[in-house]
């Protein structure tokens, strides 16, 4: 079976306090619509009237949002998509195959608001390939395969999720590592007054790619940290990923290569959510052909 799939988490009614401190929206819903000691895996969704897509920022933002919880929630309303359902409220479901467990979720949410719902499923691959090109403009990253009659089994992925992903351009402006062995590109792009932003690192660099990179590196002048657009070393903060307190050292490099990478459509305010993929050096390409970036406030 294959799910469309849109932060991750898991409900157990009994103890929704922990959710009820940022999403109280959301255990409303749940108190009437699911039995008591059920247990189930799902999504948070909140959905951006504005562009048209979902939007984890929001997401991430009525979770920090502190004493404005309540204007936040009546603005950005949460809803929760289901996918799994491991306990019913009578009994454990882990051992019963993914079908079985399906259908008595269904079941379950026959009677749900709108705001709970069951994440769509298909078998047939030709709808899956549509969904994966189709739903990415709403903001779902991609979609997650599971077998039909397998188990639930924590603590094991026995799934696979296939992403939605694009080449795009940006500007290299950073590395870890040295220029002699980089490590992973950080990437900039110009938004519409001229200033460079930051929009995010890559995954580790292959053997191969270091190879290509350091003699390129070598030829680009030192930059001085009094003429860099970012601070060094780069603020914990401009990573945006949860926990991540302590600052990024990392050599700056005069933002003048643009490089081609692999990305999924987390794409948002700006920055990619997951880093994305070195792809290749693109020498034919100057500043004036990377798409421009969208406004991030600091």
């Amino acid at each position: 079976m294959v799910f469309a799939s849109p932060g991750r988490v898991f409900l157990q009614s009994r103890t929704l306090k922990p959710l009820a401190a940022y999403f109280p929206d959301v255990v409303g819903y749940l108190r009437d619509a699911l039995p008591p000691g059920a247990v189930m895996d799902g999504e948070l969704v909140i959905w951006d009237e504005q562009r048209g897509r979902t939007s984890f920022a929001l997401l991430h933002r009525r979770i920090m949002s502190g004493r404005s919880l309540a204007r936040e929630a009546a603005v950005h309303p949460a809803n929760l998509v289901l996918w799994d359902l491991l306990h019913d409220g009578t009994r454990p479901l882990l051992r019963e195959p993914l079908w079985s467990r399906r259908q008595r979720l269904a079941d379950l949410l026959t009677e749900a608001p709108p705001q709970v719902t069951l994440c769509p499923q298909t078998d047939d691959p030709a709808v899956a390939q549509a969904w994966l090109q189709e739903f990415s403009a709403a903001g779902v990253e991609g979609v997650v395969i599971k077998g039909r009659d397998s188990r639930y089994e924590p603590g094991r992925r026995g799934w696979a999720k296939l992403r939605a992903r694009a080449t795009t351009e940006a500007l290299l402006a950073g590395i870890t590592g040295t220029r002699a062995a980089p490590e992973a590109l950080l990437l900039g792009r110009l938004d519409s007054t001229g200033r460079l932003r930051y929009v995010g690192r890559t995954t580790p660099l292959t053997a191969l790619q270091r190879r290509e990179l350091a003699p390129l590196l070598r030829t680009l002048p030192e930059q001085s940290e009094a003429r860099h657009p970012w601070p060094s070393p780069l603020p914990a903060a401009w990573s945006g990923r949860f926990g991540n307190v302590e600052a990024l050292a990392y050599v700056q490099v005069p933002p003048e290569l643009v490089v081609e990478v692999s990305e999924d459509i987390a794409y948002e305010y700006g920055r990619w959510r997951h880093p994305p993929r070195f792809v290749r050096v693109r020498p034919d390409l100057s500043v004036i052909d990377v798409p421009l970036n969208g406004t991030v406030d600091e």
